[in-house]
């Protein structure tokens, strides 16, 4: 393939499958793919969107997509997600995960595998879920999250989610690890919580990656390093 070739592939739109690395924002890698694509294709104006965010604190699969492709994001982004999560019991936080610290400790010695198990298959189905109020959410054209860490979190409207199925990987109290598969805009943190609530000791999301959107994998992404590197050879 020619450089102008691999240019005009790049326009017309590709869909790229990356590894988000932790701490980095879902924009953070869509800022790098622009700049290697802006600098070393030489396409000032490329379109490259992403097809659903990930924490900061969440790793795994993220969906790009350049060029004429960002029209089809949505389509991507209402794909179901499965997720390997880290659900720590027995401590909750403000932000139902490791981004605050831990406001209470509960009991947790007392919980077997079988009332594990229970509580995961009674949470399968469509379901309400009321949002983290440590979210991207918007109240007022403010993010919520920005309430939040101004000591003045503000209650999120519950709406309307799918658990299609969740395994437990294993127990190894007070931490377990399961695999989710949910619909879009599920929002494990607050699955850990209300785990938590069901088991009757408070939990909190330990670590989170995504493992696969629709039909697209975590094993076929790239890391942003192999991307800058090879990017003229793909």
């Amino acid at each position: 393939m020619t450089f102008d070739q691999l240019k005009q592939e790049f326009l017309d739109g590709k869909v790229l499958l990356f590894d988000k690395p932790l701490y980095w924002t879902s924009f953070d890698l869509v800022r790098k793919v622009r700049y290697a694509l802006k600098t070393q294709l030489e396409l000032p104006r490329i379109k490259v969107g992403h097809a659903g965010t990930l924490d900061p604190l969440a790793t795994g699969l993220m969906i790009l997509c350049t060029g004429k492709e960002t029209r089809n994001i949505e389509t991507h982004q209402s794909a179901p997600k499965e997720y390997q999560a880290k659900i720590r019991l027995g401590a909750t936080t403000p932000s139902f995960d490791l981004e605050t610290d831990i406001d209470r400790h509960f009991p947790f010695e007392h919980l077997t595998s079988p009332d594990i198990e229970k509580v995961l298959a009674d949470m399968t189905g469509p379901q309400l879920q009321e949002p983290p109020g440590y979210s991207a959410k918007f109240v007022n054209g403010v993010r919520a999250y920005r309430y939040a860490r101004q000591g003045k979190p503000v209650a999120l409207e519950a709406r309307e989610i799918e658990i299609h199925a969740i395994r437990l990987l294993s127990a190894r109290l007070p931490e377990l690890e399961i695999l989710v598969t949910c619909s879009k805009g599920t929002y494990i943190r607050a699955l850990a919580r209300d785990i938590g609530v069901k088991l009757g000791s408070g939990a909190h999301l330990a670590a989170l990656k995504r493992t696969r959107i629709g039909s697209f994998a975590l094993k076929d992404a790239l890391n942003i390093e192999d991307f800058e590197r090879n990017l003229v050879f793909l």
